[in-house]
């Protein structure tokens, strides 16, 4: 099948963090990709088993951010409960949860350039112990990366669109 919503992959190298920003942002660019021409019965269309729909994964994801950057990076207490729901109530539009999804994404990188150096260490413990930046850097990127992946499936279910 012809892909139809390819990019290239960053080829940033100049340095530690500003590559792993580059795969990052391009994973996260990929999952939004995947919802884009698709109507709100589209993004919430229940195609497996567990009930995942594209717009559900925009929801975990925008928790996911919250709590891993904001709460576990930064010490944010407003995102220490998060419950990473992929149930989207019927009353939160796509448009709420996607403009949502864009607004971790800015309060992420904002976290991330605060804490600059990726030795810096977390605000919460993981594990009993702090971790550093880069360790969440790496551990968010493969939840994205991962997701993207879902995303990708449930598009192609949909309407039969594939690419990164």
């Amino acid at each position: 099948m012809l892909e139809s919503q390819r990019e290239p992959v960053p080829l940033n190298d100049d340095g530690e963090r500003d590559t792993v920003l580059a795969f990052l942002s391009f994973a996260r660019s990929c999952v939004l990709k995947k919802l884009d021409g698709l109507g709100e019965e589209q993004l919430r269309r229940r195609l497996v088993l567990s009930d995942t729909t594209l717009l559900g994964l925009v929801q975990h994801l925008t928790d996911g951010e919250r709590y891993w950057f904001g709460y576990t990076l930064a010490g944010d207490q407003r995102y220490a409960a998060l419950d990473f729901d992929m149930t989207v109530p019927p009353d939160r539009s796509a448009e709420q949860v996607i403009a949502a999804y864009r607004a971790a994404i800015a309060e992420s990188d904002a976290h991330i350039r605060a804490a600059g150096d990726p030795e810096t260490r977390t605000a919460v413990p993981v594990a009993d112990e702090p971790r550093t930046l880069r360790w969440v850097l790496a551990h968010m990127t493969s939840e994205t990366v991962r997701h993207a992946g879902h995303a990708d499936i449930l598009r192609e279910l949909i309407d039969g669109t594939t690419g990164r």
